[in-house]
């Protein structure tokens, strides 16, 4: 018998992936792959929590309000505690952003050369319904002296300075997926060896596709301009895909091609995701897989932070289908532009 059979191998774990990779850090210390190390340990204890939710009662409505004034889910507040627990334990962040806290999150780790803006956990409003949920996670260096705590400034930095982005997505299988800025690479996690594995090597996104994800329940809130790319999605028979989890319809627009967007509306005029830890980290993640993210007109990761919290709109997915989307919007923008000088 072929001994080769016996003991075929099981794959690059996430830790030797990054180990591998070390070099393409132009700066490679070693910090950086430790970093995403914690991240990685965190979500797999994030992961547990979430499969045995509905066994030890940490499902439904924590009791409280974040700083966006969304309820908190229980499993919101574990995800925040585990992510803040690994980034400080792990020395190498000084500070982090959190969408469940208003202020930066100093960590004490005053030599720590990283800052850390995070979404702990993507998509509450599916978590009782056992629908796909996530982490989104975005990586400055800082740009203050180390040996105090971190700054505004190392934090109110633009997409343009992201060093590494990635996000978690809890589903049918936990995947993890990053890019350092030298492609895009996904990792399964094999829950008997408590290891991710390296699954989805190089992911290039199709530079078109057929499905749009979008809240249609707001629809009377759109513009002209987004209720007409609407309906031209529609003539073209695209197929709408919509989770409600953020990392859930991104992902699979991704992998099978699509775009997502979260527009303005007159209800939300400035659009409802985060800037900072939601658009500008899966904008770096979707530009290094060959797609294309913007508001609508200026490039997502271009854009300048005001508050830890900014929202902005989000069109995001294949280039061909942002850009088709962009036309419109961009008619709409001369048009007022030409209403204006009246």
């Amino acid at each position: 018998m072929d001994h080769n059979k016996l003991a075929l191998p099981v794959g690059t774990t996430l830790d030797r992936f990054i180990m591998r990779k070390q070099e393409d850090f132009p700066y490679a210390t070693g910090e950086l792959s430790q970093l995403l190390r914690d991240i990685a340990l965190a979500a797999k204890i994030v992961n547990r929590e979430i499969n045995r939710s509905g066994l030890i009662d940490i499902a439904g409505a924590y009791g409280n309000r974040n700083v966006q004034g969304e309820e908190q889910q229980k499993l919101d507040v574990i995800a925040n505690i585990r992510f803040i627990r690994a980034l400080r334990n792990g020395g190498e962040v000084c500070t982090i952003i959190s969408e469940e806290d208003e202020e930066m999150i100093q960590t004490g780790n005053v030599q720590g050369k990283y800052v850390v803006a995070i979404d702990p956990l993507d998509g509450s409003s599916n978590i009782d319904v056992n629908v796909s949920i996530g982490t989104i996670f975005s990586i400055y260096r800082r740009v203050s002296p180390t040996g105090n705590e971190g700054t505004e400034q190392d934090c109110m930095q633009t997409g343009t300075n992201q060093v590494a982005a990635g996000y978690v997505i809890y589903g049918s299988s936990t995947m993890m997926v990053y890019t350092t800025g030298n492609g895009v690479n996904g990792f399964t996690y094999e829950p008997s060896l408590g290891e991710f594995f390296l699954s989805h090597p190089q992911i290039t996104s199709p530079k078109t596709g057929s499905v749009y994800s979008i809240n249609e329940g707001s629809s009377e809130h759109f513009s002209e301009a987004m209720a007409a790319y609407v309906a031209y999605c529609k003539q073209q028979n695209y197929s709408a895909r919509y989770i409600g989890s953020l990392v859930a319809d991104f992902h699979r627009n991704l992998l099978k091609g699509g775009i997502y967007i979260y527009p303005a509306t007159k209800k939300s005029p400035n659009g409802k995701l985060r800037l900072m830890y939601e658009c500008n980290a899966l904008a770096f993640i979707v530009e290094q897989a060959g797609g294309k993210s913007s508001d609508g007109r200026t490039r997502t990761m271009e854009l300048e932070p005001k508050g830890l919290h900014d929202r902005c709109p989000l069109f995001i997915g294949s280039t061909e289908l942002v850009e088709k989307a962009e036309e419109f919007m961009a008619r709409e923008h001369s048009a007022s532009a030409v209403e204006a000088l009246k």
